[in-house]
């Protein structure tokens, strides 16, 4: 058993000069905002009456009944099924390339897809080929959280990578909100292709960004020697020999962070698709909100959930640094996340918009402050060299949790005309998550290099 998971932890003094790792933290937060911002411009499209129609297969300005309506939802969740489904596929396969290619590598070559994938969006007529490019769109997303949770594990001692997930995290509310001000402008202005084509094209920034400022923390020019040394302070040493997913497979460690990402990721992954629809047509509420409208409320839910990735991410390093041990503060923290959401499911019942918006931030809040202690649990347990094909793993499990609950959202939604089945399960899912994950690893034990390779 590691004495840095079970014992409390002594302070490790931080570097007074060379602090290039926050940087790369920078970097990483600007990838997963424009990640975000790719993959929620479908879920601002939904409202538009002439995206509706097109994969309707109906003329301009053919009148849209309830009927019409329910359909579309139907088609959308098929849709939205199938980026998930190959997210959770692209989460296998990024794990792979982050640990057999290099985060530096593996991480342009998923920039590159999505980015292709986004502008491909705006060029199709059907809902099979808006299927086809949300599944391409899904293979390349994938990339970011592998990429960014082994890219954390490089430049940060075990201590920081909590706050450090929070930080580059925060970036996914971020892209949320930039698509909530923004796409809807675009749409109303330059119509619903130009909101993906643009958006689409983001990724050429990054990817360019990301080339120029990303090495290993050994062979960077600008990282002083004093801060390579605190990078190095938990004494882990990196083999570079990659693991094989099999020899992963056996450890209750890999179960704990997948079953808790296939619970959770897909209350996550609802929030992202079916929030603006929630607020333009839930019976329960007496305020609807349109395409016009509906980029305040994003506003605020998600800039508190921001405050939620930050603030979440830095408490459970604030236990550590107060003492309590690497699994003492990171359950503590989970567990006050979970209880954060379980109200939501009275957002579904409430009339107030006002009483909807709050619990879904508190909500969203809490889901991503426990994604960024869920995924820092990876780097605690594991050594680097496995780090991205754990995340890989557990994110496929996640895809597939959240291509499941999309596959029948929107067949809920339309039979029962009611959002609430949907919240009871979000209300549970952290809680539920969390006592499996308590089962499975009592202790946060790290799997150690030598049981890997066996």
């Amino acid at each position: 058993m590691s004495a840095a998971l079970t014992s409390p932890v002594v302070p490790t003094p931080v570097p007074k000069s060379g602090n290039y790792r926050w940087r790369i933290c920078a970097i990483l937060f600007i990838a997963t905002t424009v990640n975000y911002v790719d993959r929620n411009v479908l879920s601002f499209t939904m409202l538009d009456d002439g995206f509706r129609r097109v994969m309707l297969g109906l003329p301009a300005g053919a009148p849209l009944g309830p009927a019409e309506v329910s359909m579309f939802k139907e088609k959308m969740g098929y849709v939205d099924a199938a980026f998930k489904f190959a997210y959770a596929m692209g989460f296998v396969l990024a794990g792979w390339m982050m640990d057999r290619l290099g985060t530096r590598r593996g991480f342009s070559i998923s920039i590159t897809v999505w980015s292709i994938a986004g502008i491909l969006h705006g060029l199709v007529n059907t809902v099979m080929g808006m299927s086809l490019m949300r599944f391409l769109l899904g293979l390349g997303e994938a990339g970011n959280f592998p990429a960014s949770v082994k890219s954390v594990a490089e430049w940060f001692p075990r201590k920081e990578r909590s706050f450090a997930t929070g930080l580059f995290n925060a970036g996914a509310n971020v892209g949320i909100i930039l698509t909530a001000i923004f796409v809807p402008l675009i749409i109303a202005t330059l119509g619903w292709r130009a909101g993906f084509i643009i958006t689409g094209a983001l990724g050429a920034f990054v990817l360019v960004v990301w080339l120029m400022a990303f090495y290993k923390p050994e062979e960077h020019p600008k990282v002083t020697a004093a801060e390579l040394a605190y990078i190095r302070s938990d004494g882990e040493q990196d083999s570079g020999k990659p693991v094989k997913w099999s020899q992963l497979l056996p450890y209750k460690a890999t179960w704990a962070f997948g079953t808790a990402k296939f619970l959770t990721d897909a209350v996550w992954w609802f929030y992202l698709t079916w929030l603006p629809s929630f607020f333009n047509d839930n019976a329960a509420l007496s305020t609807k909100l349109d395409l016009k409208s509906v980029g305040l409320p994003f506003i605020m839910i998600y800039l508190v959930s921001d405050g939620g990735s930050i603030f979440f991410g830095w408490l459970a390093t604030k236990f550590i640094g107060l003492g309590w041990t690497v699994n003492r503060a990171r359950k503590t923290t989970m567990l006050i996340c979970a209880l954060c959401v379980v109200p939501i499911f009275f957002a579904s019942m409430t009339s107030s918009i006002v009483v909807a918006i709050v619990l879904i931030s508190l909500a969203t809040a809490a889901h991503q402050g426990w994604s960024a202690n869920l995924f820092t649990t990876v780097s605690d347990m594991f050594p680097k060299r496995a780090v991205g094909s754990v995340t890989g793993l557990g994110g496929m499990m996640g895809g597939i949790g959240g291509a499941l609950l999309a596959a029948f959202a929107g067949k809920i939604i339309a039979t029962t005309g009611s959002y609430l089945p949907l919240f009871i399960f979000a209300s549970c899912a952290y809680l539920v998550a969390l006592l499996i994950v308590q089962m499975l690893v009592p202790k946060l034990e790290p799997v150690k290099l030598a049981d890997v390779t066996g």
